[in-house]
């Protein structure tokens, strides 16, 4: 078999890719780094091959190590039940004491195994199984508590971080009341405060629309919210900005409202048919006719002469430096897309009011790195990138350098199960301690949290 770049990075290797010179903007912002510091710069072939776990649960580089802080079907120590399952997006929060509180997502639709044990005042849907738990660490990096952080919601995939040290959760669902056997409407963010769980309650931020939300970014300096939604069957998702009427005012204050619009790239109904790094177009800003999807889903929604814009399946959306970034996870002809490839990252600059293609992943160059599908993406205390796969096959935790260096940080260590298929799920919530020190990170099935440490530079 011809030696492919995803062969080389499976036995250890590294592989470089080509971006545009704007690719560095995805490295400018880190934890504790201001926009325009420039962090050390990580290894120029990463961290070296990765090493076969004796225990048979995570490959990692020499000098590496894993520490597990929690796995489904564990009892919580809060006593309100087991650790849910389908762990995905995640969060890292530094606490007083110099510890850090995880704010983890459970992807749970209504066939889920274990459930986010439902608690009084932090369940909006009782017949809903998904939520969010939060782990509780040290200093020393033990696990000293564990508890519910919201629950009876649906399907909570990603998310973001607040500039107010909140988290943003995100229901990857369109699903009704009556649909499903669920009691109320679903497919809305909710804010959940990793300090105290009980202030932030379980108030569906309606202002912010109702859709397949997967994931959002919020300008630190204008307060404006962006989301991604994740809608893989056509139309596809749309690429949405939320302008709220009190701007960065703290927990609650996204309750207050504001105006939800939608990207609309004239000229551009479908972005992957845009195939060259580098490609800027100016953006427009529509409002979204209703954002309550009472009758008629967003994307169906009419807005008027020139259009939306349209992608398959929008993922990862975070802030670096000064713009916004957004993933295209994939996009298939055969499933209606204008054009094929294996992953597109974007941003968006809000003073100059364009988005710019900043890297995209094949198939024309073979690269179906970093994995079939870039998902969860977060910055790296290095200057560089960390990507969760969600693909096929074995499944990765793959590293980004600023110089287009692509290496694998964590593999899946049972990469094939009795029954030919991956014996682990995706991986997911890829995030760091605020020191920097530590990256978490989830296997999605069977739900497990990881702790990494080591020579990070």
């Amino acid at each position: 078999m011809p030696t492919t770049r995803r062969s080389l990075l499976a036995a250890g290797g590294t592989a470089a890719i080509a971006f545009t010179g704007a690719w560095g903007a995805l490295f400018t912002a880190s934890a504790g780094a201001s926009a325009r510091s420039a962090p050390p710069a990580p290894p120029s072939g990463g961290y070296g091959p990765l090493v076969p776990d004796p225990a048979g649960l995570l490959d990692l580089p020499a000098g590496f190590r894993y520490r597990v802080l929690s796995r489904a079907g564990d009892r919580m120590r809060s006593g309100e039940g087991v650790v849910p399952a389908n762990c995905d997006g995640m969060a890292a929060f530094a606490t007083p004491a110099g510890g850090v509180r995880l704010v983890r997502n459970h992807e749970n639709r209504t066939t889920a195994a274990l459930r986010v044990p439902p608690v009084e005042g932090l369940t909006y849907d009782p017949a809903a199984l998904g939520g969010c738990t939060v782990i509780e660490l040290c200093p020393a990096g033990e696990v000293v508590g564990e508890r519910v952080g919201i629950a009876g919601t649906a399907v909570n995939c990603a998310g973001g971080r607040t500039p107010w040290n909140t988290w943003l959760t995100c229901e990857e669902t369109e699903d009704t009341a009556g649909v499903a056997g669920y009691a109320k409407d679903h497919g809305y963010v909710f804010e959940v405060d990793p300090a105290d769980p009980r202030r932030s309650g379980a108030v569906p931020l309606t202002a912010l629309g109702r859709f397949a939300h997967e994931a959002v970014a919020v300008d630190p300096v204008r307060g404006v919210v962006y989301e991604t939604e994740d809608a893989f069957v056509k139309p596809f998702g749309l690429f949405y900005r939320f302008l709220p009427r009190r701007p960065l005012g703290g927990p609650g204050s996204l309750r207050a409202g504001g105006v939800l619009e939608a990207m609309r790239v004239r000229g551009v109904a479908d972005l992957a048919v845009v195939t060259e790094p580098g490609t800027e177009f100016p953006v427009e800003w529509v409002p979204v006719p209703d954002p309550s999807a009472a009758r008629t889903p967003i994307r169906f929604q009419d807005f008027g002469p020139g259009g939306i814009t349209h992608a398959q399946k929008l993922e990862g959306c975070y802030w670096g430096g000064d713009v916004v970034h957004f993933v295209s996870s994939f996009a298939r002809s055969r499933e209606g897309a204008a054009a094929d490839h294996f992953g597109q990252v974007w941003s968006h600059d809000p003073v100059r009011g364009r988005i710019r293609l900043e890297v995209v992943f094949g198939p024309a160059t073979d690269v179906r790195l970093p994995g079939d599908s870039p998902d969860n993406i977060c910055l790296a205390p290095d200057g560089g990138l960390m990507v969760c796969e969600d693909g096929g096959g074995a499944q990765y935790v793959f590293g980004l350098t600023r110089t287009g260096t692509v290496y694998a940080m964590a593999r899946n260590a049972d990469d094939i199960g009795t029954a030919g298929t991956p014996e682990w799920g995706e991986f997911a919530g890829v995030t760091f301690a605020p020191d920097g020190r530590t990256m978490y990170v989830n296997a999605y099935a069977p739900g497990t949290t990881f702790a990494v440490t080591g020579p990070w530079h």
